[in-house]
């Protein structure tokens, strides 16, 4: 029986709330203590959701030598800070999506992950799904040919709240870092996670000062390309293709990918439908379990550098039409 991974969980919003409910279903997991800005709020989430500890104050639980990994689920804004405090106190860190606001402070928080001799990962949850697991199988196995287009959107229609994270500048708001990093990250795994080579990127910047759609054509040299978009106040299939020179894959609704279409030129089309279990979110859990139990300080499947290639992607999409968040 392998050991258990105590968790402590930063933050208690929405995406903390569903990253719990994924841990409760990984084997070998405890969420062990929560953190929040205010007591209060830790305490109350802690009995509602049946959490042995509950911190206000983040250094306290630095300081509870039970813990062993720390999962970040506030605003970006708060990571690159969350993170630092954590590595330095020798606790791994699951650091949720985008993982930073910029590739400056990924560079940091990596540097300083390698530098304690800790695991450091982002939360990318979608790479871990187990279509995803068959699609790269597909891939690196050839089934397809050689990988020359990737196409993928993630949009959803979001409620207009000015005050709202995701319109607020000051706290990283804005369709590409919140969405759009979902397809640009899909296109840096079906090309290998290799690092690309430029970017044509077009952003609609909104009333707030945030882009509120995102579209760009991203090379990765030798004729392979990903058109890739994302938007906050549009509906859309989001699915996501994957062309080769001898087939493709589809995967509908890929960022929540439930099942995926391998489809040869000339055959009868392969629809793979695994098990899914919980709300996916488990399996990144599993993933940074076992990399911790086995003494790794990054994971193979989604790396310190592939998170850095897509950073550096957003960063240009950004350059290109000046925007820039605060303190930047």
């Amino acid at each position: 029986m392998e050991r258990t991974i105590n968790w402590a969980l930063v933050g208690t919003g929405t995406i903390v709330r569903k990253f719990l409910l994924g841990l409760r279903a990984a084997e070998g997991a405890n969420a062990a203590a929560v953190v929040s800005r205010t007591k209060e709020n830790a305490d109350r989430f802690a009995a509602q959701y049946g959490i042995g500890k509950s911190y206000a104050s983040y250094d306290d639980m630095l300081n509870d030598s039970a813990i062993d990994v720390v999962y970040i689920g506030t605003p970006h804004t708060t990571h690159k800070d969350y993170a630092l405090r954590a590595l330095k106190a020798k606790k791994a860190v699951l650091c949720e999506k985008p993982v930073s606001i910029n590739a400056g402070e990924l560079e940091e928080m990596t540097k300083t992950a390698r530098e304690m001799g800790v695991f450091f990962m982002e939360a990318m949850w979608t790479r871990f799904l187990p279509a995803l697991y068959k699609v790269r199988e597909w891939i690196s196995g050839g089934l397809i040919g050689d990988v020359r287009m990737v196409q993928a959107t993630f949009c959803f229609n979001s409620p207009w709240n000015p005050e709202g994270r995701l319109l607020n500048i000051n706290m990283g708001g804005g369709s590409l870092l919140d969405a759009g990093v979902y397809p640009i990250s899909l296109a840096s795994m079906a090309f290998g996670g290799k690092k690309s080579e430029g970017i044509r990127a077009f952003l609609g910047i909104g009333k707030t000062g945030v882009d509120e759609e995102f579209a760009g054509v991203i090379s990765w040299g030798e004729k392979r390309l990903a058109q890739v978009s994302s938007a906050i106040f549009m509906t859309a299939a989001n699915d996501a293709w994957i062309y080769g020179t001898q087939g493709r894959i589809h995967i509908p609704g890929f960022v929540f990918a439930h099942c995926a279409d391998l489809i040869y030129d000339g055959r009868i089309p392969y629809h793979y439908e695994p098990d899914f279990v919980s709300n996916g979110y488990n399996y990144q859990a599993e993933e940074v379990m076992r990399c911790i139990r086995e003494g790794k300080l990054e994971s193979e499947i989604m790396s310190h550098g592939e998170s850095l290639n897509v950073m550096k992607i957003m960063d240009e999409a950004r350059s290109q039409w000046g925007f820039k968040y605060p303190g930047e």
